[in-house]
């Protein structure tokens, strides 16, 4: 099983030195041809995430004594392919030198500090949309468990309500028992002294 698991890791080496060598050709291209390799990019990446299903798989097979070196292996090998769609994302948002120089004309030198900071803004800005989005779901999970804490809690006062009426008409209840048993105490009594 782990010799599985090893042929599964030689494939994973192989496709990713492919997918970290194209991710550096990408903001060098334009037009057809860029969009064909980001394609070709994100393609080779889903295989990738498949070898990792199925060196998972094959980890969970492996006796449980040497597990644990394939189990940091395999998130050491996750934690590489996080890096590398981060890398494919900024890559894919990068411009080429020609378009730079398009944009900018013949001064792109002085501009090059503005493109930086533009390229380092436009991260910051996709990495801040994954929190505003991972936020928004945890909110929402949040608001979710507000309503039904508020429906648990309308239920309780329902409740709460019921038994509180239930032990008014229990009261009333005694009450006339008590009263009743005063008039049959003085009925009594009376009958006594006669």
């Amino acid at each position: 099983m782990s010799s599985d698991f090893e042929a599964y890791e030689q494939d994973f080496g192989t496709i990713t030195a492919e997918v970290t060598n194209k991710i550096g050709r990408i903001p060098k291209l334009s037009g057809e041809e860029k969009t064909q390799l980001v394609l070709n990019v994100d393609k080779q990446l889903e295989e990738v995430r498949e070898l990792l299903e199925q060196m998972d798989l094959e980890a969970r097979e492996i006796p449980i004594q040497s597990r644990a070196m394939y189990n940091s292996r395999l998130k050491s090998y996750k934690q590489e392919i996080e890096k590398l769609e981060k890398d494919f994302k900024r890559s894919r948002i990068a411009y080429s030198d020609e378009v730079r120089n398009d944009l900018l004309g013949d001064d792109a030198s002085s501009s090059e500090n503005q493109l930086i900071k533009l390229r380092e803004e436009r991260a910051h800005l996709l990495d801040n949309t994954e929190k505003l989005e991972r936020s928004s779901r945890r909110l929402e999970a949040g608001y979710q468990i507000a309503v039904e804490t508020e429906q648990v809690g309308q239920e309780i006062l329902s409740n709460l309500n019921s038994d509180r009426e239930k032990i008014q008409r229990a009261r009333e209840r005694l009450r006339e028992t008590d009263a009743n048993l005063g008039k049959s105490s003085r009925i009594l009594t009376g009958m006594l002294r006669r």
